[in-house]
């Protein structure tokens, strides 16, 4: 017999998901301890919950996973492959519809007309900005910026300039960052850039001392002037999302954590590494915070569906924690399935989201 996390272990699928198919009469567990109420599977269960990993992965509904299942040790393979055979086919289908949508979408893509994101990548500005604003915003974006080759507009960091101030956001769809310095000089309206990587590191570097730098955007070429030092280059041509969208969020119940204590209990806490997760082809784990009453948030090995349950990547939140660049940060939750937001208690212009991650199957 094994337990409910040797099970998760050996199957590849997570607590959770184990409690939600016994919920649903997919999975039920051979015994269950009339006391502890805690789930034991028989050895021929595995193989089950192996197979059902494989068909939820190939997006096949609980109820034809309910006969694939039942009917899987029969002489008659018949029905097995005649359900396998009509989910893909209506897979193929679906893919068929989804490739004429997205080909109308970006039929209309091309023929539209955008003059004001045109306006905002040919504006120019002439500005003056503290060093250490300026390395402090960066600083705490940097972490959140794509890598992604296939997402180039996301390969680097965007310079968003309005009136006074000069806002760098980074995003590579799991999470973003948004930061803000304060400037001095001539921008006519808004601009936006998007900064290559390799520049904003290498503008990031010239940022040592205490003296305000000199800031220019024209025709799509940025310049930062340090002293008699400076980067330049040709900024990135595309569209950077709408960050004011994403990140006008509805307020959230909001706790207090000391960084270093909420940190230990990250690096060493419980992860929900019983199943394999991927963001970009990239394994990670789970950290499971919990929201208490008395708005304390604790780092939980359980991973029920409960909605003071936020489950997040561990290393993402680690990262955030780190350019929060505070002993103490505030973090708000909101919906199920809303991000985590991370501020500074004493500068919210400076922000972190995190995507959740869904914990039921």
């Amino acid at each position: 017999m094994r337990s409910i996390g040797e099970m998760a272990r050996d199957s590849g699928l997570s607590v959770s998901a184990l409690r939600f198919y016994d919920r649903a009469g997919v999975l039920v567990p051979a015994w269950v301890d009339p006391v502890s109420g805690y789930r034991w599977y028989g050895p021929e269960q595995c193989e089950e919950a192996r197979l059902l990993a494989r068909l939820r992965r190939a997006g096949m509904p609980l109820a034809d996973i309910r006969l694939v299942l039942a009917g899987w040790s029969s002489a008659d393979t018949g029905l097995v492959r005649g359900l396998l055979q009509a989910h893909l086919r209506r897979l193929e289908l679906g893919l068929s519809d989804a490739r004429s949508e997205f080909s109308a979408l970006r039929a209309v893509l091309d023929h539209r007309e955008n003059p004001m994101t045109s306006s905002l990548r040919t504006a120019t500005a002439r500005l003056s900005v503290s060093a250490q604003e300026l390395a402090a915003a960066l600083d705490a974006v940097r972490f959140a910026a794509s890598t992604d080759p296939a997402l180039p507009m996301l390969g680097g960091v965007l310079f968003d300039i309005e009136g006074e101030d000069l806002r760098v956001v980074a995003t590579d769809r799991y999470r973003m960052a948004v930061a803000r310095a304060r400037t001095a000089g001539h921008c006519a309206g808004r601009a936006q850039v998007i900064v290559p990587l390799p520049l904003a590191d290498a503008m990031r570097a010239l940022l040592d001392g205490g003296e305000p730098v000199h800031l220019a955007v024209d025709a799509g070429r940025v310049t930062l002037e340090a002293g008699d030092r400076q980067a330049v280059g040709q900024c990135l041509d595309h569209d950077f999302p709408d960050y004011r969208r994403l990140v006008d969020l509805p307020a959230g119940r909001r706790a207090v954590i000391d960084v270093a204590t909420f940190r230990k209990a990250l690096e060493t806490g419980p992860v929900r590494a019983d199943r394999t997760r991927e963001q970009d082809g990239v394994s990670y784990d789970l950290s499971v915070l919990v929201v208490a009453n008395d708005g304390s948030v604790t780092v939980h090995e359980d991973g029920d569906d409960d909605r003071n349950h936020v489950a997040v990547n561990r290393e993402f939140l680690l990262h955030a924690l780190t350019a929060g660049a505070r002993d103490e940060l505030l973090l708000e939750f909101g919906a199920p399935t809303a991000p985590l937001v991370i501020r500074r208690p004493d500068d919210e212009d400076t922000l972190s989201l995190l995507m959740p991650v869904r914990l039921e199957d």
